[in-house]
């Protein structure tokens, strides 16, 4: 069964990244030559401002089979019964570290992981702080650090659920040797995110298409993880139901069915897509007189051209025969 799915009003953009490697504090050496600095006033850095928003999405756009459901529900009770527990009940004398509630998404682009977020921040009346490693990465030395900081400290300045999207791109793997100065950096200021995460009170989380590079430094400090897989067939159906609304005149002629049949292998993203395109297309052509098999077909059609564009552009799993065949099958 699947799990987390995709659902409008808006889309999530995850896109593979390569993971900056890490070092202990220990092994990491004082080597800044080649790395820029600050020179004058004219040469600083500004200062990065992080600034809580309301979440756009809530729970109502989740569509979720049984075992998503309980695993959401899980992590919604660690939040209601956070004080009781940590508090109250003394486990926090034993697990300082559990002062906070921190949690991973992982599973491949489109799935949702951003706008599950954004639904969990809504149901625990949260705003929102996204912090991608783009926005907190500087080339001055030092800085980075600096940004992962103030990140943390705006969330806990604002009540707000701090999350980090592209999450490899920071908690990364570890490497013994470590020959760059700029390489280096990064890796102090990875040094720097455990050091904040451990000291943080709120709620942090992550999203990520590459779990398998994570640390596993950082791995232990998140404890709970939930894959957001791709959709199985039920769950196709019921994303492009959800996704279509009923103001849409031609919705009641279209095969839901057999197009989710016809989509194995796609996200909820590229459901989305497909079916703003199909729409898109039938708004120029005679949908009046086109029947139910017609207008099914403009949507596989689309539905195949989306498919098509992982492979070639994403050089992701193509759809072959409703089954997902590597691409190094595809090869020979």
């Amino acid at each position: 069964m699947s799990d987390f799915r995709f659902i409008p009003p808006g889309e999530e953009l995850d896109a593979p990244r390569h993971p900056r490697p890490l070092v202990p504090e220990s092994q990491m050496s004082a080597r800044t030559d080649n790395v820029p600095t600050a020179s004058n006033d004219s040469d600083k850095p500004s200062a990065v401002a992080f600034v809580a928003r309301e979440p756009v999405y809530s729970l109502k756009n989740l569509v979720l089979d049984g075992k998503t459901a309980q695993r959401l529900e899980s992590l919604k009770n660690r939040f209601r019964t956070h004080r009781l527990v940590y508090e109250d009940w003394g486990l926090g004398e034993t697990d300082p570290s559990g002062r906070h509630i921190a949690f991973n998404l992982y599973g491949p682009p489109g799935t949702g992981k951003t706008m599950c977020v954004e639904a969990l921040a809504r149901e625990w009346g949260k705003k929102l702080i996204d912090v991608s490693y783009a926005e907190i990465e500087s080339k001055y030395v030092g800085e980075t650090g600096k940004n992962i900081v103030a990140a943390f400290k705006a969330a806990n300045g604002q009540n707000a659920l701090l999350f980090f999207d592209e999450a490899d791109s920071i908690l990364g793997q570890r490497m013994t040797s470590v020959t760059q100065a700029a390489d280096q950096a990064v890796n102090v200021a990875r040094a720097v995110m455990l050091k904040q995460l451990d000291a943080f009170d709120g709620i942090v989380a992550f999203a990520t298409n590459l779990a398998r590079n994570f640390d596993n430094a950082f791995v232990r400090r998140i404890p709970i993880h939930i894959e957001i897989p791709l959709p199985d067939e039920t769950g196709r159906r019921r994303i492009l139901e959800t996704i279509l609304p009923a103001k849409i005149p031609f919705k009641n002629r279209i095969d839901f069915a057999l197009l989710a049949a016809k989509t194995p292998g796609l996200s909820g993203g590229d459901l989305k897509n497909v079916a703003v395109n199909a729409v898109s297309d039938l708004a120029v052509r005679p949908w009046q007189t086109m029947d139910a098999n017609a207008i099914t077909a403009v949507f596989v059609a689309q539905a195949e051209t989306t498919a098509k564009a992982k492979r070639d552009v994403g050089r992701s799993n193509v759809v072959v025969e409703h089954e997902l065949v590597p691409m190094e099958k595809q090869d020979g």
